[in-house]
């Protein structure tokens, strides 16, 4: 009872991030750059302290860290700016979808075997987010925000394949968000954007609970019990994930569930869970 209270805490924590950052750009509290920002730094701040009670200190090189730093970039500022125009609940549907297909490609990459269901599952998933995002598909969706919102799915795609590299998740992920904050902050307030800088106490209190709670003690509690937990319960647990976020949004924003995203959802969920999930041994 214990471990299921924990995962579901821990995919509550994961589509928190989705709610909190509509909610706060929604309402014009935070402009996105700063959202992204201040996640980050509140992110890194609390990781560090986790990482000097549990660990004694923190190691900031190892294997994959150039990549897991430059991909954390990129998931945190597509994310963010994408919430601009995304629901919580499509938003989530779309990172999520287009993350499995990332690390399918990373498998093809490094040549892993590939058998039939993974071909069929990414196929079907691909085929749920291109309803999604394709023009007058019957869903409102911003093409802009949604490819912005795929960008990050690369990124944090990417940023899971080089975190298999890390022989501590804790202190790889601590690292990674240590090292990116810097150059988060350089490449949110020097490099030019399409927006003005906005900032009030609930945009900011929103992004702290974002980066602090939900991220960084969200992934500290998911590298604490994945270890409890089969690869395809992980698996199956992480597909709960775009579900709360959906719920959250029509709860806490009045978004709106149509038929047409719900069957999309079927279909970009469903292509995940025949990748991840093997059948039963005979």
């Amino acid at each position: 009872m214990r471990l299921f209270l924990l995962t579901t805490l821990t995919m509550i924590a994961f589509a928190a991030n989705s709610v909190l950052n509509r909610m706060a750009l929604a309402a014009g509290s935070i402009d996105a750059v700063s959202f992204g920002v201040i996640r980050l730094l509140s992110g890194a701040a609390i990781l560090a302290l986790l990482c000097v009670v549990l660990r004694g200190g923190i190691r900031l090189g190892g294997a994959g860290r150039a990549a897991g730093v430059a991909s954390l970039l990129l998931y945190f500022y597509g994310f963010s700016t994408a919430y601009r125009g995304l629901d919580a609940g499509l938003g989530a549907l779309i990172l999520f979808g287009v993350v499995q297909i990332t690390m399918f490609a990373g498998g093809l990459v490094k040549s892993e075997a590939m058998p039939m269901r993974r071909w069929l599952g990414a196929g079907v998933a691909f085929s749920g987010l291109l309803w999604l995002l394709w023009p007058g598909g019957g869903i409102p969706v911003s093409l802009w925000h949604g490819v912005l919102m795929a960008i990050a799915g690369v990124g944090w795609g990417v940023y899971s394949l080089a975190g298999r590299l890390s022989r501590d998740a804790l202190q790889g992920t601590a690292a990674n968000f240590i090292l990116a904050a810097p150059l988060g902050v350089a490449a949110g307030y020097l490099l030019p954007t399409v927006e003005p800088t906005v900032l009030t106490t609930q945009g900011i209190v929103l992004a702290i609970i974002s980066g602090a709670v939900t991220s960084g003690m969200g992934y500290a509690l998911w590298y604490s019990v994945l270890p409890s937990l089969a690869a395809s319960v992980a698996a199956v647990a992480q597909l709960s994930v775009p579900v709360i976020a959906m719920a959250g949004g029509m709860f806490f924003l009045g978004e709106v569930l149509t038929l047409q995203f719900a069957l999309a959802s079927v279909l970009v969920l469903g292509g995940v869970a025949i990748s991840v999930l093997k059948p039963p041994a005979r």
